[in-house]
C-alpha cells in the first residue's frame, strides 16, 4: 500500500474507527517478565532512527525480552541498524499486518505521533497497548502518553517506556546505530579515495521541496571543499539521482554515490566519515546515531524536535517569523518559496564544515576493517 493510501484511509476512516472500537480495559504493564513486545514505527527515516534508542533502554532492562517492529517499506531497513530487533514486519503490506496479528505480544506500543489507523491496529492486537494522547487515537490505548512538539523527539519516544519504571535518561547514548561488519567491508572499495584522510559526505534530498537547499548551493560548497582538498562523498538513493549529477558533473576528486549504495550501505558510508552534511532528513538523524558530526540545514522543521544536540553539531536557522512550520508532519504550501532554506549562504555553510574539521583536529583517519 502506498504511503498516500495510507494517509488517505486515515483520514476517511481513523477517526471513525477511534469512536467506535470498545475502549480498552485498563492493565498494569508486566514489570518483570515481557516476553515479547512490538513497536509501531510507521513514518519515514528519521522517526525510526530515534526509536532506537527507546529500543535500547528497553532492552538493557528486559534482556530477555524478544522485540518486533512493524515498519513501513520507506523506514524498515533502519532496524538493520539495531542488532536488538528480532524481526521486522511491514505495516503497508497485507501480508506484513497479518503476520503482525499471527505473533503473540505481552505489549504494544504505537510510536506514531497523530495518524490512527496504527492506534487502532494496536488496539486489535495487544492487551496492554501504549501510545501518544494526540488525539481520540488516546481512547484506544491502556496508557496514553503525553506529547509535546517542542520536546526533541528521541525524548518523546523514551516517555513511551516510562510505565515500566524505565527513567528517560537526559544523556542519549551514542553511537546508538550498528553498522553490520560485512556491509561496512563491502562498501570500502567505494571508498578507495578516502583511505588515509578526513572526508565530508552531503546529502543534497529532503522528503519534501520545502527543505531543499539547492544543487547549485551544493555544488558551489562540493568546488570550494575540492579547492581546499576536502573530499567529498555524495550520497542519495534514485531519488536524488538528478540532484546528484548535478552537484558532481564535471567536479574532480568528488565520489558521487548517489544511486549506487542501499540505506543500510550509505550508513557505512556516512560511518567513516568526518563531517555529515544534510537539511533536515533521516540521513542526518543516522549519521547522529553514528556519532558523526553534522551540519544541518533547518526552515521549515521543528529545530527543537528533529535538530541534534551536542557540542559537535552545528545547526543552521535562519529563525523567520513563518518558521517552523511543520506541525505532525505536515508542511503547508510556503508562500515565499522556502526563504527560510533560500537565505542560508554557502558562506555561513563552509565554515560550519570548517569549524567541525578543525575541532575535530582531521583526526578521523579510516583503516580497512
Amino acid at each position: 500500500m502506498k504511503i498516500i493510501v495510507l494517509k488517505f484511509l486515515d483520514g476517511l476512516i481513523g477517526k471513525w474507527l477511534c469512536g467506535l472500537l470498545p475502549k480498552p480495559s485498563p492493565t498494569k504493564p508486566p514489570l518483570s517478565d515481557v516476553g515479547s513486545i512490538l513497536f509501531i514505527r510507521p513514518g519515514g527515516i528519521g522517526d525510526a532512527v530515534l526509536l532506537i534508542p527507546t529500543i535500547r533502554a528497553f532492552k538493557a532492562s528486559f534482556p530477555e525480552t524478544k522485540i518486533y517492529v512493524l515498519a513501513e517499506k520507506r523506514n524498515a531497513s533502519v532496524f538493520s541498524l539495531c542488532c536488538l530487533v528480532e524481526r521486522v514486519l511491514l505495516y503497508d503490506s497485507w501480508r506484513g499486518i497479518i503476520d503482525a496479528f499471527k505473533l503473540k505480544y505481552d505489549v504494544v506500543i504505537d510510536s506514531e505521533q497523530w495518524h490512527r489507523l496504527s492506534a487502532v491496529l494496536a488496539n486489535l492486537i495487544g492487551n496492554c497497548v501504549i501510545g501518544f494522547a494526540t488525539n481520540n487515537r488516546e481512547r484506544l490505548l491502556t496508557h496514553a502518553i503525553s506529547y509535546f512538539q517542542d520536546d526533541y523527539e528521541a525524548e518523546s519516544f523514551c516517555k513511551l517506556i516510562t510505565p515500566f519504571s524505565i527513567c528517560e535518561s537526559d544523556q542519549m547514548p551514542v553511537p546508538f546505530l550498528d553498522v553490520p561488519d560485512t556491509v561496512a567491508r563491502n562498501v570500502w572499495e567505494l571508498l578507495d579515495k578516502c583511505v588515509g584522510q578526513s572526508f565530508v559526505v552531503i546529502f543534497p534530498g529532503a522528503s519534501i521541496v520545502e527543505r531543499h537547499w539547492g544543487a547549485e548551493n551544493f555544488r558551489e560548497l562540493v568546488k570550494r571543499c575540492s579547492d581546499r582538498g576536502i573530499v567529498v562523498a555524495v550520497v542519495g538513493g534514485n531519488a536524488e539521482l538528478i540532484e546528484g549529477n548535478k552537484i558532481t558533473v564535471g567536479l574532480s576528486g568528488i565520489l558521487n554515490l548517489v544511486g549506487i549504495t542501499s540505506l543500510v550501505e550509505t550508513s557505512a558510508v556516512i560511518e567513516k566519515a568526518s563531517v555529515v552534511l544534510s537539511s533536515d532528513s533521516g540521513i542526518l538523524h543516522i549519521a547522529v546515531g553514528l556519532g558523526i558530526p553534522t551540519v544541518s540545514l533547518f526552515g521549515p522543521g521543528r529545530e527543537k524536535k528533529w535538530a541534534p544536540r551536542g557540542d559537535n553539531h552545528i545547526v543552521i536557522n535562519k529563525h523567520l517569523p513563518c518558521s517552523p512550520c511543520t506541525t505532525f508532519g505536515y508542511t503547508p504550501k510556503c508562500p515565499s518559496n522556502a526563504r527560510c532554506m533560500a537565505e542560508i549562504s554557502v558562506d555561513e555553510v563552509e565554515q560550519a564544515v570548517l569549524t567541525l574539521l578543525d575541532r575535530n583536529n582531521f583526526v578521523k583517519r579510516q583503516q580497512k576493517p
